[in-house]
C-alpha cells in the first residue's frame, strides 16, 4: 500500500477517534489540576525553613606569580541553607555565580587560614539576607603559600609548519613576547633551558600569520604568561634552475681535469621579489683537486661552493660526476 492510500485510509479513522473523546471532561480535569498546582506552589512559596544544598564555584584572584599554594585549592564549596519556599525556588533555578577569593585582600593582615565567621561572611554575599547558612564543606580554606625561584626563559617552538602550494616561510618564526618567566624550585628551574611550546601543527599557511600558542606545562613549574603569539612570516615563491660549470682548484701546472658532465643543474626556490636579482654567476661549484685525486673509481661528489643567501634549499643534479686527468705539455 502506498503512502497516499495509507493517508486516505488513516485520516477518517483519526477523526473518528478524536471526535469520540470526552473533551469537555478532560478540559475540566486539566483546569482543576492546574488550579491545584497553583495552590500548591503558593503554599510552597510561603512555607518557612525549607532546606537546600548548593554547590558554589570558587574563583581565585590577585595571586602573585612567584608563589605556590602549599595545599590544593578546592574548585567549589557545598553550602547547606534554609529559607522560605520562594527563595529556595529562586536558588534552584538561578545560575550559580562564582565566589571570588581575593588572595591579596584576604591575606593582607597575614591570615592564611579562612574559617569560622570570616568564611561565613564570604558565603553570605552569595545568598539573600534572610537565608540561613546551616553548614558548608570544606569548612576551612588554606591560602598558605611558599616563595618560588624565578628564571627568564626564551620561547622555543615545538611543532611543524606546512605551507600551501607556492608559499614558504620567509624567515625563522618569532614569538611575542620572546621570553617568559618560569617560577619553581631551584632544582626544577635548573633543568630548564628554554620554554617549549605545546606541540602544534600549522597546516596550509598561505599568508603571514600571528597565532596564539600555549607554553607546554612542566610539573612543579609555573609560566607567566602561559600563552604567547607566534609570528610566522609567509611569502609566495617560485622555482628557478641554472646550469653551473664544474671547475677544479689547486691543480698542478702540468695537469688538467675533465668532468663528465662538465656542468650541473642547480634548482632552488626564491621569492618573487628576489627572482630577477639572482643570475647563474651567483653559483659556483669548485672541487679541490687535493681531495679527490686519489679516488679510485674516477667519481667525485659535487657541492655548491658559492650561492646567494636568497636562494632557498638549492639542489644539484647530478650529485656526482666522473673525472679524467690529462697531462699538459
Amino acid at each position: 500500500m502506498d503512502l497516499k492510500a495509507i493517508i486516505k485510509d488513516g485520516v477518517p479513522r483519526l477523526k473518528s477517534y478524536f471526535s469520540a473523546l470526552p473533551w469537555k471532561s478532560m478540559l475540566t480535569f486539566l483546569f482543576f489540576l492546574l488550579v491545584a498546582f497553583i495552590f500548591w506552589l503558593m503554599l510552597f512559596f510561603q512555607k518557612q525553613n525549607i532546606e537546600g544544598t548548593y554547590r558554589v564555584p570558587l574563583k581565585y584572584t590577585n595571586i602573585p606569580e612567584d608563589v605556590v599554594f602549599d595545599n590544593p585549592l578546592p574548585a567549589y564549596i557545598d553550602v547547606s541553607v534554609s529559607d522560605n519556599g520562594a527563595e529556595i525556588f529562586r536558588l534552584d533555578i538561578r545560575k550559580k555565580d562564582s565566589l571570588e577569593i581575593d588572595f591579596a585582600a584576604l591575606t593582607e593582615d597575614g591570615t592564611t587560614l579562612i574559617q569560622g565567621e570570616q568564611f561565613r561572611q564570604l558565603l553570605r554575599g552569595k545568598f539573600a539576607s534572610g537565608t540561613i547558612i546551616r553548614g558548608y564543606y570544606p569548612m576551612t580554606l588554606s591560602l598558605a603559600t611558599s616563595k618560588l625561584e624565578s628564571k627568564e626563559l626564551t620561547v622555543a617552538f615545538d611543532g611543524e609548519l606546512t605551507m600551501s602550494r607556492a608559499n614558504l616561510v620567509a624567515d625563522s618564526v618569532t614569538f611575542i613576547p620572546e621570553t617568559v618567566m618560569a617560577y619553581g624550585s631551584k632544582e626544577s628551574l635548573d633543568k630548564l633551558k628554554v620554554a617549549t611550546t605545546e606541540y602544534t601543527l600549522f597546516k596550509n599557511l598561505n599568508a603571514t600569520s600571528q597565532l596564539k600558542i600555549k607554553i607546554n606545562p612542566v610539573e612543579g613549574v609555573k609560566f607567566s604568561p602561559t600563552e604567547v603569539d607566534i609570528y610566522i612570516p609567509v611569502v609566495e615563491y617560485t622555482e628557478q634552475t641554472f646550469e653551473v660549470p664544474i671547475r677544479a682548484t689547486h691543480l698542478p701546472r702540468n695537469l688538467d681535469v675533465k668532468f663528465f658532465p662538465s656542468r650541473a643543474k642547480v634548482t632552488f626556490s626564491v621569492t618573487l621579489d628576489e627572482y630577477k636579482k639572482i643570475v647563474a654567476e651567483d653559483f659556483e661549484i669548485d672541487l679541490d683537486y687535493r681531495k679527490f685525486r686519489d679516488n679510485q673509481d674516477g667519481r667525485v661528489e659535487i657541492s655548491l661552493t658559492k650561492a646567494p643567501a636568497t636562494a632557498i634549499e638549492p639542489k644539484l643534479s647530478p650529485t656526482q660526476v666522473e673525472f679524467l686527468f690529462e697531462n699538459v705539455d
